[in-house]
């Protein structure tokens, strides 16, 4: 069995799925399906009878949801350091444990909404958290109702 410590979690073993090779660097290890795997993973946990540890929140919120502590904090409720802290402490209170457990369940089982929410999230978050070119928004009526686009001020 291989110990899978590379997701960040202690408590994840490998008993099959996977190949050691030797490398010009010594031996290394080949996973297959990786995005099955990371899928699994967070099935597993969000089934857990025990409460998720930080190390385990932060694998949900990251790999399985694909969103930063901020993101996850507005969506829940609360700033992106609360969420921080519970993935340092270890400690998530029992509502954020469900909350995040519901969410992960939703979006894996092709919950459409809340999927093109996770995705307006990232694209926000890459929008802000990206480089500033110059823009600015043009908005225009056909007479019926208004439209809006960006114009990137630095491609001109």
């Amino acid at each position: 069995m291989y110990h899978y410590t590379e997701c960040g979690l202690r408590n994840v073993w490998l008993a099959n799925g996977y190949e050691i090779r030797d490398t010009p660097f010594g031996k290394g290890v080949s996973i297959h399906n990786v995005e099955g795997l990371t899928a699994v993973i967070c099935n597993a946990l969000t089934k857990k009878p025990i409460p998720v540890t930080g190390a385990e929140l932060r694998f949900l919120r990251n790999s399985g949801l694909l969103l930063s502590q901020p993101a996850l904090g507005n969506l829940i409720g609360v700033d992106g350091q609360s969420v921080a802290r519970w993935e340092k402490s270890g400690r998530v209170p029992k509502w954020a444990d469900k909350l995040i457990r519901l969410l992960y369940l939703e979006h894996a089982n092709g919950n459409v909404r809340l999927r093109s929410a996770f995705e307006t999230i990232r694209v926000v978050e890459r929008a802000m958290n990206g480089p500033h070119p110059t823009a600015r928004v043009v908005v225009e009526t056909n007479g019926e109702h208004w439209e809006s686009r960006v114009e990137d001020l630095t491609e001109a």
